[in-house]
């Protein structure tokens, strides 16, 4: 059975500066997230990518340092065929060598259009000193492009980056900022940011959601679990009113108007096994580096325009460890408004 985090998210400090990669075009990326969830790749492949890059850096010299990494998805297209019941668009490989029709694997396929910003830390890989920071604006425009060609060169999400294209109302030119220290200097950086993020939305945990639909759920049947409130949050559940003005029954389902965008997400991965050292596994991909077999965790998470978020850190996500639990998790920093809490939280006691 697949398991559902616990935890929450702890404060980070103040970032150094921003890489950001504006309106990459990736061609067939993964559409399959997890094995229960699909139509956009799972954050993990972005942090895999984010660390990724932090070794291409590492080996060219540059002293920056990927720490949290934040999508904005602009456009998107899976490659389904949009029947009442989707099924991805699949291959036909050509036949085996004994001439014998090849076997079918399922796989999902998406088109994105998404910017993507990466929390950075700068300066010596040996100190922390903020050094490219302290230097012209020139020698950052470089590292900028720099990070870009390395981006070009490597699998998003399994998928190919396409050449950019400059289009009117489309800015491509990558971005390496320094991050102020005033709070007000701050919001000001960040109100420009999200305002050229425009249109596209971003993907925040609603793990919050997922407690309160459990607190709904038991409030009916004291048996009901963190998986039944993840499926139940997971879909629209319509259920028949009688309309006694018509005389008629009417389907309603369980979503409010404004609830939000809000979709089932995998969030990482859990233990099932111990953790075994370098070479014990047979076919293991290398004979260094520790195994151990995992299945996927998930969430809640909602599509969020850029102009809702308050601070930066609302979309960025970075990758959490829990050696003793067997955790390996993306954690976001998103925070719901105080009035939507209590929306939630009326509704909830009036549902009760």
């Amino acid at each position: 059975m697949n398991r559902l985090p616990v935890s929450a998210m702890t404060a980070e400090e103040k970032p150094q500066g921003f890489l950001i990669l504006p309106h990459l075009q990736i061609q067939n990326a993964n559409a399959i997230s997890s094995p229960m969830t699909h139509g956009f790749p799972s954050m993990t492949s972005f942090l895999g990518l984010m660390w990724a890059l932090d070794r291409k850096l590492a080996e060219a010299g540059i002293p920056l340092v990927p720490e949290k990494v934040g999508v904005i998805c602009h456009d998107h297209e899976e490659l389904v065929h949009d029947d009442y019941v989707k099924t991805f668009r699949l291959t036909r490989n050509p036949v085996d060598k004994d001439g014998s029709t090849a076997a079918i694997v399922e796989e999902g396929r998406i088109h994105l259009d998404v910017t993507l910003v990466f929390q950075v830390t700068a300066g010596n890989r040996e100190d922390t000193d903020n050094l490219l920071f302290q230097e012209d604006g020139a020698r950052r425009r470089e590292v900028a492009w720099l990070a870009r060609d390395m981006i070009d060169t490597m699998r998003v999400a399994g998928g190919t980056v396409l050449p950019a294209v400059s289009m009117p109302g489309r800015r491509i030119t990558p971005q390496l900022i320094a991050w102020p220290d005033a709070v007000e200097a701050q919001n000001r950086a960040f109100r420009e940011l999200r305002r050229a993020w425009l249109p596209g939305f971003s993907l925040v945990s609603r793990e919050d959601l997922l407690q309160q639909h459990l607190q709904k759920l038991r409030a009916q049947d004291a048996n009901a679990t963190l998986l039944d409130a993840w499926l139940d949050l997971s879909r629209f559940n319509h259920q028949s009113h009688q309309d006694d003005e018509r005389s008629t029954v009417v389907w309603k389902h369980d979503r409010s108007r404004g609830s939000g965008w809000i979709v089932p997400i995998p969030v990482g991965y859990v233990g099932l096994s111990t953790l075994y050292e370098g070479g014990q596994v047979l076919n293991a991909r290398d004979n260094r580096t520790p195994l151990r077999f995992v299945e996927s965790v998930y969430s809640m998470g909602q599509w969020i325009s850029p102009h809702r978020l308050r601070c930066i850190d609302d979309f960025l996500w970075k990758g959490e460890t829990q050696i003793d639990q067997g955790l390996y998790l993306c954690r976001n920093g998103y925070v719901p408004p105080i009035e939507e809490v209590s929306d939630s939280l009326a509704t909830l006691s009036a549902n009760a």
